[in-house]
């Protein structure tokens, strides 16, 4: 038996890199999973080769989510994890950024995720159970250099997860959020200067010296949907090879 056999999980940014991955993982350990994303494309090839669904899905759109959670209520009954990976880098210093761009990052990468809490939250609650995992960065454990609004939108991340947990935890609703550092993704390739040496610079912050791999993110992400987490809730679990130690 999968350690994920019989549960439903939306995954957004499912359809590629890390939530790829993730919905690749967790149809592997038995779960139904939906691939949500605006890569229609791509995400409809993600959901196939998972034998799972894709839903066209703009993370910041309220109604668009309370649609999608009421069509994978009407077909399975249940929502038992949500993956808030759905995320957008864009490089610029406090001086750099304007308002455009800063509310951009943040209603992908934080109004999407407290959308997506809301709206598995009922459906949650009413089943007395659920596993919520919030893709945030080590840029919400630390300064993010050259990402002013994506530092922000993390450190964001950070802060809903422990409010969530709390306030869900009596419910049977864990909350928990991963801190991916250098991930091998199209996201790492956006980074400043990132592919001019092949990312020896970024590497000399890392103990390990290497990139991860998607898939190394996916396992935690398993273990925090997957019943082997009981007991953790409204922590950070980081997977960055030791940049912040």
């Amino acid at each position: 038996m999968g350690r994920l056999e019989g549960k439903v999980a939306i995954v957004t940014g499912g359809a590629r890199g890390q939530g790829g991955a993730e919905s690749a993982l967790f149809a592997r350990e038995g779960a139904q999973v939906v691939v949500a994303d605006v890569l229609d494309d791509d995400g409809r090839k993600t959901a196939a080769a998972a034998g799972g669904i894709f839903f066209h899905l703009d993370v910041s759109n309220e109604e668009a989510w309370g649609k999608m959670v009421a069509e994978v209520m009407d077909r399975f009954g249940h929502i038992d994890v949500l993956v808030n990976n759905a995320g957008i880098f864009r490089p610029g210093r406090l001086t750099d950024t304007s308002l455009a761009d800063y509310m951009h990052m943040i209603d992908i990468n934080q109004v999407g995720v407290f959308l997506g809490m809301k709206a598995v939250a009922g459906p949650m609650i009413n089943a007395g159970r659920g596993s919520i995992v919030n893709i945030s960065s080590i840029a919400g454990m630390q300064a993010s250099a050259n990402g002013f609004a994506y530092g922000a939108s993390k450190w964001a991340v950070r802060g809903m997860t422990k409010t969530a947990a709390r306030e869900l935890g009596r419910f049977g609703i864990r909350v928990n959020s991963i801190h991916p550092g250098l991930i091998d993704t199209p996201m790492l390739h956006e980074l400043p200067g990132v592919d001019a040496d092949g990312g020896a610079r970024m590497l000399r912050g890392v103990p390990i010296r290497r990139v991860a791999q998607p898939e190394e993110v996916a396992n935690l992400a398993l273990y925090l949907a997957s019943d082997e987490s009981s007991y953790s809730t409204g922590s950070e679990f980081i997977v960055d090879g030791g940049a912040t130690a």
